[in-house]
């Protein structure tokens, strides 16, 4: 297995997008899109299925979400169904343990009359088709006998928006409820949920770019590409993104440095706020905690913000934003921010496609990357935001005092808002960050054992300019 991944399951996931990445560079996919599955999948040993036919079924299905998936689904996260058929139904049973005890608390505390007592076994039975999966018979049970085997992608879903298909037992997402955490794509065993790619839309305007000469584009990178890519230095990894057709690499951080300028103000205009930075996290408001939706600050994302300043200076080039983010691909497509982004790639996709040009980033020279403060970088890593508002309120010369909490995971992000929601907190922002840890623990990140803060913060100190003010002094010129 390729050691630069956590599992087999992102390195299937990387060969498809490098095949395709390859061909789509070259021209060839016409030619050689039923070849790319046997490459893939070369013999029966190189399956994890029943036979290498399913196994190649399955690529090509994977093969159409690398080319965008399917455009009558919004949700920029699908189930490929025939990927989806290993995983038990799950729910509530009754395990070993219980000890067919007379008290049967489980019985009296459930509504739907679901649990009996096997007479001749001594153990209480559910019935399915009776069972919400409330679990107020687990609860109730003083022995755990009681547990909830939830499919991987259902435990992994904070917001209960996977359920099982009652055609053909796949799961099944509800996109009115999706966040686009990506949780469930990171989760799934199978590899049978996945993020739509847009890399062809990114291959074709770098082709484009190259042939007419007509438009720059430009690189927009995620500050938690600081703990990816262990194999090169993060300059190197910046002149393998150069090679690619990128005119120049510029850093979210930057914006992340122009947000937390401006949110600082608002915050202080306001006198409470939830962040916007995070996409999952502003869903999340907009969709279980609408009374709380006009705290939302009305600032751009770091990378819309940044992205923003270049179009209205270069109003012809293009821009492609690099990270480790899902729902950065869903964001891109709501009107404030689809006028300044043009497509999202995650590390993932970044790292098909280098490998697809056969680019040895070991090998290169080093291009600086040096755009923003310490403050704007250490947004990769949650808490890194209230520290920035906290010294940009310094940085002003400001008397209002913060008292900021930093939540990350869906989970802690519920309790914040909760408690926001009842009001008489000892709090006034809120930032939120839907994956643990903040960005570096994002869905697309190329390995998940490399989320250490201190790194990051390393980073950070390397930066050139030390202030918010500094970094961003050119820009508001």
């Amino acid at each position: 297995m390729d050691t630069r991944f956590d599992t087999s399951v992102q390195e299937l996931k990387y060969k498809v997008l490098k095949e395709m990445s390859r061909a789509l560079f070259n021209d060839t996919l016409l030619e050689e899109y039923n070849e790319i599955p046997q490459r893939i999948s070369p013999g029966p040993k190189s399956t994890m299925r029943c036979c290498i036919y399913k196994e190649r079924a399955i690529v090509l299905e994977r093969m159409k979400l690398a080319l965008g998936g399917n455009k009558n689904i919004d949700n920029v996260v699908e189930v490929i169904k025939i990927a989806c058929d290993e995983c038990p139904l799950g729910g509530y049973e009754v395990t070993n343990r219980c000890r067919g005890c007379i008290a049967h608390r489980c019985q009296k505390a459930c509504h739907r009359n679901a649990i009996t007592f096997d007479e001749v076994h001594r153990t209480a039975v559910i019935d399915k088709t009776k069972c919400i999966n409330c679990g107020m018979c687990a609860k109730a049970c003083q022995y755990n006998a009681i547990q909830n085997y939830l499919r991987p992608c259902e435990q992994a879903c904070k917001v209960k928006a996977i359920s099982m298909d009652e055609e053909d037992h796949s799961a099944k997402i509800n996109d009115d409820k999706c966040i686009q955490c990506g949780a469930c794509v990171y989760q799934c065993p199978f590899g049978a949920i996945m993020d739509k790619s847009y890399i062809k839309d990114a291959i074709d305007i770098l082709k484009d770019s190259d042939f007419s000469n007509k438009y720059p584009v430009y690189a927009i990178v995620a500050p938690s590409i600081s703990s990816q890519f262990k194999g090169a230095t993060l300059g190197q990894v910046v002149t393998a993104i150069q090679k690619l057709g990128y005119r120049s690499v510029i850093e979210a951080a930057l914006g992340a440095d122009m947000v937390s300028y401006s949110e600082a103000q608002e915050l202080e205009q306001k006198g409470f706020l939830t962040s916007s930075c995070c996409p999952t996290f502003v869903s999340f408001i907009r969709k279980y905690y609408p009374e709380l939706e006009d705290k939302i600050s009305h600032n751009l994302s770091p990378m819309a913000t940044i992205a923003k300043w270049i179009k209205e200076h270069n109003d012809k080039c293009k821009i492609m934003f690099i990270g480790p983010c899902i729902s950065k691909k869903k964001e891109i497509k709501d009107e404030k921010v689809s006028k300044y982004v043009d497509v999202t790639l995650t590390f993932e996709e970044l790292q098909a496609m280098i490998d697809a040009r056969d680019i040895d980033m070991k090998s290169l020279e080093e291009s600086p990357l040096d755009n923003a403060s310490y403050y704007g970088r250490i947004f990769a890593r949650s808490g890194g935001l209230t520290d920035a508002v906290k010294e940009a309120l310094k940085e002003q010369g400001s008397t209002f005092e913060a008292k900021p909490i930093a939540v990350d995971g869906i989970e802690n992000c519920r309790l914040a808002l909760i408690k926001a929601k009842g009001g008489n907190v000892d709090f006034n922002f809120i930032e939120g960050m839907g994956c643990i840890g903040g960005c570096i623990g994002g869905p697309c990140c190329l390995t998940h054992e490399v989320r250490d803060k201190m790194e990051v913060d390393k980073y950070g100190h390397e930066s050139k300019e030390k202030t918010i003010k500094d970094a961003i002094k050119y820009y508001q010129d």
